[in-house]
């Protein structure tokens, strides 16, 4: 009788505990509105209050007993219970996953009328002009008032959003600075078009998208300093026979139609179209489910290749991936942030695969070149002499110099700069992976993948894969698919570039010379 009349105190000590740990839930809430278990996590809550494996101060107290319910095991230092939704003013409770696809809905469907490019379109009869002037006068250039959205209004939607975020998410969720990251760069993005033909455009495109004057993570190379050295590497191979002849006789509607088989075979029951497009400026662009080609273009064999690994493997792939997350539905656009990955992952799938050519990289880079020459003040006919002098054919000129200054100035100083993210982000997205394998965080790689993001996005995304906020990207270009191959490769480009190559290269060097 008396181990009993010891078992009954313990137990009315224990649910006085209990009453005071309510009285605590009511008194003081926490410090962030957390709606479900994925915030309250990343914010440290208490193992032993969500699943009870606590070591022995957590869970028994010290005795033997086993608790008779669940809750008695809790202290008052195990905190609130950390899987209880905030109560909603009205209606019913919502969970954490509820609210962050709710946010994440709503980021897609303000974004869905801004259509960057559609905005910074230059009329078929600019070229003429320019061609009748003798290339000898600046292209006349006007932009439409309708953005096919009222701006205004546009941006207090967004602005909205990024309140009902922080309110209901709080400012340190992690999932939730990068929705309200996507969702104030749209609307800066609104904030750029309205500044088209003006400088404003251009300070607002150098924030969102960078500059060849930025620094690279080291804090010492500039863009412009990695484009001066591979344009010295690449002009040296570009008079070079390192291949077979690629005669560019494949037609648009040719090549659409391999296109079509092949992405067929690698997205399986998706429907992916690839259709001839009369009002495409350049060769070939990727929507969400579909690639266009430019009427009236030709192609290579190497050409489609290529296509095939940048539009379809990388561009399509990567919006398909993020359609298909059910709670972080904004993954499947990509704003200016993510610019530098997706352009960069595509290039570099490039060059994994040898799709790439001497020739493909080096217009890539002389993008970089191109509007770094614009940023100090040439002009549009200055850029366009400048591809001449480099090689290109004349209507090549013009569409790569039109790329730098649509939207911007087209007297000089103020282009846009989106083009200088191609070689820098396949510069950034290798040094991610060659510090992923490194630091035994290879599965990091593969959410590259997993809709259009940047490289601080990766972690955070990859840590809500176990808790079904993130579903694993479903298509992946196949070095991605397996990795051991992709793996080895930097594994060995690491081991090369500790080798000494200066002291290396000088001694091949003075024996090729003789």
């Amino acid at each position: 009788m008396a181990q009993s009349s010891e078992a009954r105190e313990r137990r009315g000590a224990r649910a006085a505990d209990v009453d005071a740990q309510r009285e605590l839930q009511v008194s003081e809430p926490a410090d962030e509105p957390h709606s479900g278990g994925a915030g309250v996590v990343e914010d440290g809550a208490g193992a032993a209050a969500a699943g009870g494996r606590g070591g022995p101060e957590e869970g028994g107290g010290g005795n033997d007993e086993a608790p008779s319910a669940p809750l008695e095991s809790l202290r008052l230092r195990d905190g609130p219970i950390p899987h209880a939704p905030v109560p909603p003013v009205a209606g019913p409770w919502r969970s954490y996953k509820e609210i962050l696809a709710t946010l994440a809905q709503r980021v897609l469907d303000a974004q869905r009328p801004i259509r960057i490019l559609q905005a910074l379109r230059w009329e078929a009869d600019v070229e003429e002009q320019f061609l009748r002037s003798k290339q000898r006068e600046l292209p006349e250039v006007t932009y439409s008032d309708d953005l096919g959205f009222d701006p205004a209004a546009k941006q207090r939607e967004l602005e909205e959003i990024l309140r009902d975020a922080e309110r209901e998410l709080g400012k340190r969720d992690r999932l939730g600075q990068i929705l309200r990251a996507t969702a104030d760069e749209y609307r800066k993005v609104v904030s750029m078009l309205m500044g088209r033909g003006t400088k404003t455009f251009y300070a607002l495109s150098r924030e969102l998208y960078g500059s060849p004057k930025d620094k690279l993570p080291d804090g010492k190379t500039s863009v412009r300093d990695m484009g001066f050295v591979l344009y010295d590497l690449l002009t040296a191979i570009g008079g070079e026979r390192l291949g077979p002849s690629q005669q560019r006789e494949i037609t648009a509607e040719m090549a659409a139609l391999e296109l079509n088989a092949r992405f067929d075979r690698f997205f399986g029951g998706a429907s992916i179209r690839v259709q001839v497009d009369d009002s495409l400026l350049a060769d070939a662009a990727a929507g969400s489910d579909y690639v266009k080609i430019r009427s009236g273009a030709m192609f290579s064999k190497s050409d489609v290749d290529i296509l095939e690994a940048h539009e379809g493997w990388v561009h399509v792939a990567t919006s398909l991936n993020g359609q298909a997350q059910p709670v972080a539905r904004w993954l499947a656009k990509g704003p200016p942030r993510t610019t530098a990955v997706q352009e960069g992952l595509a290039v570099l799938v490039e060059i994994l695969t040898f799709r790439s050519t001497p020739r493909r990289a080096k217009k890539l880079n002389d993008r970089i070149l191109a509007v770094d020459k614009a940023e100090d003040g040439a002009s549009f006919l200055d850029v366009f002499e400048w591809y001449r002098t480099e090689g290109y054919e004349e209507d090549e000129c013009f569409q790569n110099a039109r790329r730098v200054f649509r939207g911007g100035v087209l007297a000089g100083g103020a282009p846009f700069t989106k083009d200088a993210c191609y070689c820098k982000g396949i510069v950034l997205n290798y040094a991610f992976m060659r510090a992923a394998i490194q630091h035994d965080r290879a599965m990091l790689i593969p959410f590259l993948f997993v809709g259009k993001v940047a490289h601080e996005d990766v972690p955070v995304l990859h840590a809500h894969v176990t808790d079904g906020i993130i579903r694993p990207p479903p298509y992946l270009p196949p070095i991605f698919d397996d990795m051991s191959g992709l793996a080895i490769w930097i594994c060995y480009s690491s081991f090369f570039s500790r080798l000494g190559g200066t002291a290396l290269a000088e001694h091949y060097s003075r024996m090729l010379e003789h």
